[in-house]
């Protein structure tokens, strides 16, 4: 299994990881935010999206619990499901609402809080662990299926020391 940690010293850190995601990103990966209020989930998945060629406003979905977003992915238009779980009451919601069949081959999901839908979603590719560090933030990456391995084996990131 493929695990990399980082420290970002500044925003500039969590742009530069988002943008060297987004090239390494493929269809049907689904990808598990995890962190504190403030801890820069958000912040990141802007990120990926916008180097990803998403020239919207990029929102946290914190009341809607999904936003869709557009992208290309090596010259493929692929759906990114952006998912906030934090204001889910139940993980039985995430079902009723019908939200499972997003997670296919064709989609990328991308999920803060998942703890709030443990043992209802799938098994994540990647684990994505963020902590406040100072003025920045520690990254953990830590691949959880031979897809997510594959996926941070392209990950071309070094950060500003």
């Amino acid at each position: 299994m493929q695990d990399y940690t980082f420290h970002l010293h500044d925003e500039a850190g969590t742009l530069a990881l988002g943008a060297a995601l987004s090239r390494a990103l493929v269809a049907g990966l689904s990808i598990y935010l995890h962190g504190d209020l403030g801890a820069g989930k958000t912040a990141l998945t802007r990120a990926l999206l916008h180097a990803a060629g998403y020239t919207g406003h990029v929102k946290s979905p914190t009341y809607t619990l999904v936003e869709p977003y557009t992208v290309n992915i090596n010259q493929q238009l692929v759906e990114v499901m952006h998912f906030d779980l934090y204001r889910m009451g139940s993980p039985e919601e995430f079902l009723e609402a019908g939200f499972r069949e997003h997670f296919n081959e064709t989609n990328i999901c991308i999920v803060e809080w998942p703890e709030k839908a443990e043992n209802i979603l799938p098994t994540p590719d990647i684990n994505v662990i963020l902590s406040v560090s100072g003025d920045g933030r520690d990254v953990k990456l830590c691949g959880a299926t031979d897809k997510g391995n594959q996926c941070l084996a392209r990950l071309k990131f070094a950060p500003n020391l």
